[in-house]
């Protein structure tokens, strides 16, 4: 994610109020304060802004977005930390990685960051692995050379018209495997989702997707039927509520099957399902 070096341009700086030189001091910083620690946000927070220059930057290290600590993280200043009860933990790679080396040269990466999110999602198009990897800030030319690079480690299918990638080591498999029916329920924020993105038609309507990505980057709990994304739930005390897209009716049964599983993995009571 490093690659693309979002914090350098002016519109981040604009955004977020910190400059270049900013992250690169806010790096060096970092890397002294979790040398040997782990901290909470909190504690490392306080530790930087105990500088007077990172005075000004203190509001949006202490978002909850981490907009400030993203790019420490993509150069390898940070990542997270053991569990802390219910608080955030960062601490140093090399304190939690054995043989930590570094981060990687993005060409070097490339490779098994591809062929990890192929595996996951394929079929993809590079356009899609970018906007799961960095909102669509890589260079087009670099994001075609790394998926020329990957040769016949890849192959290209064409799925109802739509054009995309697999891992080959996958490709007979995927042809042969036949539709499933099924019906899930899915928390907020489900990778099933942020992997292809909520812009992704295959998986959701067009015309559903503000129910799905809401306002300040939400993404509501989800409703699968056979893989297609047909509604949201929420809880309200004991009750499972969905709201099935197109006055769809639906699946009860199904779904409560799904809700007591969900209760289960919660630690709630059981939960009864009705649509809205």
């Amino acid at each position: 994610m490093g690659s693309a070096r979002t914090w350098e341009k002016p519109s981040w700086t604009k955004n977020f109020g910190a400059t270049p030189q900013d992250i690169a001091a806010l790096v060096d910083a970092v890397g002294e304060i979790l040398d040997g620690s782990v901290l909470t946000r909190d504690e490392l927070v306080s530790a930087i802004v105990a500088e007077p220059r990172f005075h000004p930057l203190e509001e949006q290290l202490r978002s909850g977005w981490g907009a400030l600590l993203k790019p420490l993280a993509w150069q390898g200043a940070l990542c997270h930390g053991p569990a802390d009860s219910t608080s955030v933990t960062f601490a140093s790679p090399a304190r939690l990685i054995p043989a930590w080396k570094g981060i990687p040269e993005p060409d070097a990466a490339a490779p098994e960051v591809i062929s990890a999110y192929l595996g996951a999602y394929g079929p993809a198009s590079p356009e899609t692995f970018d906007a799961w990897l960095s909102r669509g800030s890589i260079r087009k030319t670099t994001l075609r050379q790394w998926f020329s690079d990957m040769g016949d480690r890849l192959t290209e299918v064409d799925v109802e018209g739509r054009r995309g990638f697999v891992l080959t080591e996958h490709a007979d498999a995927l042809a042969t495997t036949a539709p499933a029916q099924s019906v899930r329920l899915l928390g907020s924020f489900d990778q099933y989702v942020l992997g292809p993105g909520t812009g992704d038609t295959a998986l959701l309507s067009a015309e559903h997707r503000a129910k799905v990505s809401r306002t300040a980057g939400w993404i509501s709990p989800l409703v699968l039927i056979n893989g297609w994304i047909a509604g949201t739930w929420e809880i309200v005390d004991t009750d499972l509520i969905v709201s099935m897209f197109d006055d769809a009716p639906a699946p009860l049964s199904e779904l409560q099957i799904e809700a007591a599983h969900l209760a289960r993995a919660v630690g709630t009571a059981p939960l009864t399902v009705s649509a809205k």
